[in-house]
């Protein structure tokens, strides 16, 4: 069975306002992807930028509240699970859903609809990216707290965007390292594998509440080629060669076998924007497996992930 930790529904305002792709993907369209792919099943969240977020002034590229909603997220959440449980409930069977939050702003909203909305449509873990919403991840340990509280009430784990640019303020891996060092009892992903990064990969492997998966790793490969800073600098970087990216996924399994989780970002496995295109495939993603012997493709497509999900008996991935 291969299970992919890490996909997007929904439509993304503020990619499609500004001519970036992709901005959207439904329910359909990745089942019917991803079984072309030999994928099985999939872990689900929306897409990132909320209709909290004023949209005239995501048009100017600029992330400011005053949108249509007033809790971020709210909508979306609720669309997302309603097209899982209610339109395609055949192909909503497949997923694992996941429920996307703001790590600071209106977090006593937020969490009331959570709570409602988790008695009335099931998820299994909370999704963070911080990056494009401009928000601090590190507000979990503060005025986010209560999302922790939820997390380990419900028994439910985290993935969270991660990031090394020293550009980005807002969700460094080494921040979501110092959430998870000081939230023993709730358990966390740190998506994109910590961009290479072998000091952050490294602390993941010795906390025991933390994984990493390797989402958008085709793009990632490719942005440590070109030496874009998104990406940890040579001195940090995880020794590979990032110019075959199977042997990256293939070296990555090898040095983390019980903590590295596959997943491939759809549809952002490719990032297009005015001043850079990085283009893979779901195809190009699934064929990187096919380097792993058979025991790390088990670990790395299956194993991890549920070890990390520790999912209910209701919820059964038979």
């Amino acid at each position: 069975m291969i299970i992919d930790c890490h996909n997007h529904l929904g439509v993304d305002p503020y990619f499609y306002l500004n001519g970036f792709h992709p901005y959207a993907q439904d329910l359909p369209t990745l089942v019917t992807e991803g079984r072309h792919c030999g994928v099985d099943r999939w872990v689900v969240f929306p897409m990132v930028v909320n209709i909290s977020l004023d949209m005239e002034a995501m048009r100017r590229q600029e992330i400011v509240p005053g949108g249509l909603e007033s809790v971020p997220y709210a909508f979306e959440n609720e669309r997302m699970l309603q097209e899982i449980y209610d339109l395609y409930p055949d192909l909503g069977a497949h997923t694992i859903p996941f429920a996307i939050l703001d790590p600071m702003r209106e977090p006593a909203a937020q969490l009331a609809q959570l709570r409602e909305l988790h008695a009335k449509y099931p998820f299994y873990g909370l999704k963070i990216q911080a990056t494009m919403i401009q928000s601090q991840v590190g507000a979990l340990l503060d005025e986010g707290r209560g999302f922790l509280e939820l997390a380990a009430e419900l028994n439910i784990p985290f993935i969270i965007h991660s990031s090394v640019d020293p550009a980005d303020p807002w969700s460094q891996a080494s921040d979501i390292l110092r959430v998870a060092e000081a939230t023993p009892h709730v358990r966390f992903c740190l998506a994109h594998s910590c961009r290479f990064d072998h000091e952050c990969l490294d602390r993941v492997a010795a906390l025991p509440n933390t994984w990493f998966d390797c989402s958008a790793h085709r793009i990632h490969c490719d942005c440590a080629v070109r030496g874009y800073p998104n990406i940890a600098p040579p001195e940090r970087r995880f020794d590979a060669d990032y110019s075959d990216p199977a042997a990256v996924l293939l070296a990555l399994a090898e040095a983390y076998p019980t903590k590295f989780i596959w997943g491939s970002d759809t549809p952002f496995q490719s990032y297009v924007d005015h001043t850079m295109a990085l283009r893979s495939t779901y195809a190009e993603e699934t064929a990187c497996l096919e380097v792993l012997p058979p025991d790390l493709h088990r670990a790395v497509t299956s194993e991890n992930l549920l070890t990390y999900l520790q999912l209910p008996n209701d919820k059964s991935l038979a």
